[in-house]
């Protein structure tokens, strides 16, 4: 693993356009307000409340649909902590209950449909000899669109496959496993994995819905979306402090796949 060279948001989504997300969003996850001391330059003093005031009114906790769910008025199809709305699918690709237990029966639980992106992610295993293990790294690979004539770095991971680690790889196989009843799992757009980040969980993490995305590494994951101004580097967001940045692809992370619709 590396240090990934971070950039705040808008210089990333300044240098690649075109890769917003199509559907709606998740709310950020932060569901307190904070006063800083003043001047904040020298004195760093912060009280965080979870009841916020009506001079804290510009305050993100106060919006959207954490601030509904922390008042009981936000509608949900499954579960999830604050404004998430998860439900659990099993391998066969059949709802589950909240109460459902990760498993490699086709009745087990193995994805996690997000109800208000329509997105289904996969769920990781504490499992050395899986192919989904949470530990598994992967360079970043995408031999058939070949970004800026540079497609990446095959196979400079560390995964259960005797063959390549790269995320190219990693797509083909577990398309080829027809996870959760399903063959066209993809690397996430920025936009997607940044949005599934639960940024109300202070760092060092995993900053994400433990109940639902179990297993997760508080590292950096990659997205599918290269730098347009960077021929050899793709982006990432960290799930220990909900940093995004970029770094070369020859650099192993962590992977979550992605795919639309239940």
């Amino acid at each position: 693993m590396t240090a990934v060279r971070r950039l705040s948001i808008v210089m990333v989504l300044a240098g690649f356009g075109g890769n917003a997300a199509a559907g709606p969003l998740n709310d950020t996850g932060i569901d307190f307000c904070r006063d800083h001391a003043i001047p904040f330059a020298t004195d760093t003093t912060v009280t965080s409340t979870t009841t916020c005031t009506a001079a804290q009114g510009g305050q993100d906790a106060r919006y959207g649909r954490d601030a509904a769910a922390a008042k009981g008025v936000l509608p949900k199809v499954g579960g999830g902590s604050k404004g998430f709305d998860f439900t659990k699918i099993a391998n066969n690709g059949t709802v589950l209950p909240a109460s459902a237990a990760l498993g490699s029966g086709p009745n087990d639980w193995a994805c996690t449909y997000d109800n208000n992106t329509g997105l289904m992610w996969e769920v990781k295993v504490d499992d050395s000899t899986h192919l989904r293990d949470m530990d598994w790294t992967y360079t970043w690979y995408d031999s058939v669109h070949n970004y800026g004539g540079n497609p990446g770095t095959a196979s400079g991971g560390t995964c259960q496959t005797t063959g390549r680690c790269d995320t190219e790889k990693f797509v083909a196989d577990v398309n080829a496993a027809n996870l959760c009843g399903h063959n066209d799992w993809r690397m996430p757009t920025f936009q997607e994995i940044y949005n599934l980040a639960d940024r109300g969980i202070a760092a060092p993490g995993p900053i994400i819905d433990a109940t639902y995305f179990p297993n997760t590494i508080a590292w950096y994951f990659w997205s599918g979306s290269p730098v347009a101004s960077i021929s050899d580097a793709a982006l990432l967001v960290s799930f220990s402090s909900g940093n995004d940045g970029w770094d070369t692809r020859d650099l192993d992370s962590q992977v979550r796949l992605v795919r639309a619709g239940q």
